[in-house]
């Protein structure tokens, strides 16, 4: 006699994501929880809002975060990384603007940010030329963090999206420069023993400035030690930053300026 035949029970096929099942049950799809999940902090999950327009004779004052892992950007090393990505976005400018320009014109290094003044022709020259510093920076970041851990460093430095402010009136102008260029005040870097006497941050493009009250009339820019190399950012070109902010903004800014937290720049750090 022949023996029965086993017969299988067939096995319910995957369904698509966003699809029901036949027990009613659903695979996939949105629905609450579902997606990567946000890290840690106090800005996690933040949303990304896009980019608001912006016109060729404004400024805008940018801010970058690192990671901890990084640690302090107020150190030598550092200091070289930050200025071989201006040496990038410069050439960039030079020789790849098909986008639209986007230039710096102040830069300063805190110790887990960096603010940046910059120039740019649109938006989308705006992101072109930041993700074209913060790829430079995190390269020779990365290299000196190696160095010193003795392995290659590859993880992410940037914490986020940069945050913009733009800046559209003589007003702004001079807050976001003397908020930029005196940031260190703000932190209490100044107060250190390594920084008494100094009447601008050298982690800046404070020498490069021409708008310091005490040093109206002078005839040249200072000059730094024969070993200092300043930080590479290009000579305004908007009204706005050029003169606008001194004439019509409220006159030029004093060493002793202590960037408050007023509104406007309490978000910036």
């Amino acid at each position: 006699m022949a023996k029965p035949r086993k017969r299988h029970v067939q096995q319910e096929m995957l369904t698509r994501a966003g699809t029901t099942r036949r027990d009613g049950s659903r695979r996939g799809g949105k629905r609450r929880g579902a997606g990567r999940k946000p890290k840690d902090g106090r800005r996690a999950g933040a949303p990304h809002k896009s980019r608001p327009e912006i016109k060729k004779n404004w400024a805008i004052h940018v801010v970058m975060r690192v990671e901890k892992a990084i640690g302090s950007l107020r150190k030598r090393d550092m200091y070289r990384a930050v200025r071989e990505a201006t040496i990038a976005v410069a050439r960039r400018e030079l020789h790849d603007a098909s986008v639209g320009f986007f230039r710096i014109v102040h830069i300063s290094i805190q110790g887990t940010h960096i603010h940046m003044i910059v120039e740019a022709g649109n938006k989308t020259a705006l992101s072109r030329g930041m993700q074209s510093f913060q790829i430079s920076a995190a390269k020779h970041m990365n290299a000196a963090v190696g160095v010193k851990l003795g392995t290659p460093r590859r993880g992410r430095v940037f914490t986020d999206r940069f945050h913009e402010e733009i800046i559209k009136t003589p007003t702004q102008a001079r807050n976001a420069l003397a908020y930029v260029l005196n940031n260190w005040r703000k932190h209490r870097e100044d107060r250190s023993d390594r920084t008494r006497g100094w009447n601008v941050d050298v982690f800046s493009t404070g020498l490069q400035f021409t708008g310091w009250r005490e040093r109206e009339g002078a005839v040249l820019m200072w000059r730094g030690r024969e070993t200092y190399k300043p930080l590479v950012v290009y000579l305004p070109r908007t009204w706005l930053l050029q003169s606008g902010w001194r004439e019509l903004g409220g006159g030029t800014i004093p060493f002793s300026y202590v960037p408050g937290q007023s509104r406007g720049h309490h978000a910036m750090a």
